[in-house]
């Protein structure tokens, strides 16, 4: 049964091309070129998922095929594989640096061959699926504060807090990634209250605020239906960000390290950009008065370690501030 994958093969020997096609003919859609100049044309014409691509050809060779293909937005993207008898080091290393993603040596083996396709269409299968992982959890992170007027940038800017202060706390660089792309979230379950309680110029009654603190359990639900990583993260966060270090918070009442680090580290950031936003009911505080009312709350809202190190890295979080200028 064939993929949905499309492959161009090029090569100026058509014996090579017949070699090729008949390993790959009963997997993949195949689209053929016999010089340098087909190859580029077939490339823009038919976007192709992949290019098997000779080296030793007449004309423009498979060097100066990649270079231009990597050069061109249409199609950078598409991986290159280098099929080619040329063995030396300094061959392979001069096929990377112009973009390739791999060698296959000649004369090819089939399964060889079978084996390298699949594994660089499986990361471009990756590659894909996390780029739309991305823009869904944007999208997320919009819609929570769809109907909020005054968050503006705020999402945003917190999400670059929260990586900061990440990774400062030793976090690795793709842990790191993850809060960034998890934080602006948090809010989602607010899709899920009513606008006249999301929107009320007052402050909440009773009943109105056991109605808004449910939108921590919405949000996890919402974002935890799947065992994608980043969701996952996110899901935790959404349901356990307004908890407090002494246990005070909602909606579970988790207390200092019971709480998710991550959850912690986004109420840090959250309760940051909050107060030194304006608000059409309050000024932007300082940098100064609003690290003075977060000292006075660490250790009962906010976790006072990773309060200390936000303190410490405040020059970088000054500088994201100000990146978010307009």
């Amino acid at each position: 049964m064939k993929d949905s994958y499309k492959i161009l093969l090029v090569d100026d020997e058509p014996n090579n091309l017949k070699v090729l096609q008949q390993i790959l003919k009963d997997h993949y859609e195949l689209i053929f070129a016999i010089n340098g100049e087909k190859a580029l044309a077939a490339a823009r014409e038919h976007q192709p998922d992949m290019i098997l691509l000779d080296i030793m050809m007449p004309g423009m060779d498979g060097y100066e095929v990649c270079r231009q293909l990597k050069a061109d937005s249409a199609s950078k993207h598409i991986p290159v594989i280098f099929v080619t008898a040329m063995s030396e080091i300094e061959d392979e290393a001069r096929g990377f640096d112009v973009g390739a993603v791999d060698y296959i040596q000649k004369p090819v083996s089939g399964p060889i061959v079978r084996r390298r396709v699949q594994t660089h269409l499986s990361l471009v299968r990756t590659e894909a699926l996390d780029e739309l992982a991305r823009a869904a959890i944007k999208m997320l992170g919009d819609a929570g504060h769809y109907n909020d007027p005054y968050t503006g940038e705020h999402i945003w800017r917190m999400a670059d807090y929260s990586a900061a202060l990440a990774r400062a706390a030793g976090w690795t660089p793709t842990q790191v990634e993850m809060i960034e792309l998890a934080a602006p979230t948090h809010d989602t379950g607010k899709i899920g209250i009513p606008h006249g309680i999301l929107k009320a110029p007052r402050k909440l009654n009773e009943d109105e605020w056991q109605i808004m603190k449910t939108h921590s359990q919405m949000g996890y639900d919402i974002l935890s239906k799947t065992d994608n990583p980043v969701f996952k993260m996110a899901a935790i966060i959404a349901l356990h960000h307004h908890e407090k270090w002494d246990g005070s918070g909602y909606p579970v009442g988790l207390a200092g390290e019971d709480i998710p680090e991550s959850a912690r580290i986004v109420a840090i950031a959250d309760v940051f950009d909050a107060l030194t936003s304006k608000r059409p009911y309050k000024l932007a505080w300082s940098e100064e008065e609003a690290i003075k009312v977060m000292r006075e709350n660490s250790g009962s809202h906010l976790d006072p370690k990773l309060m200390a190190t936000f303190e410490q890295i405040l020059p970088e979080i000054m500088r994201i501030r100000k990146k978010w200028e307009h």
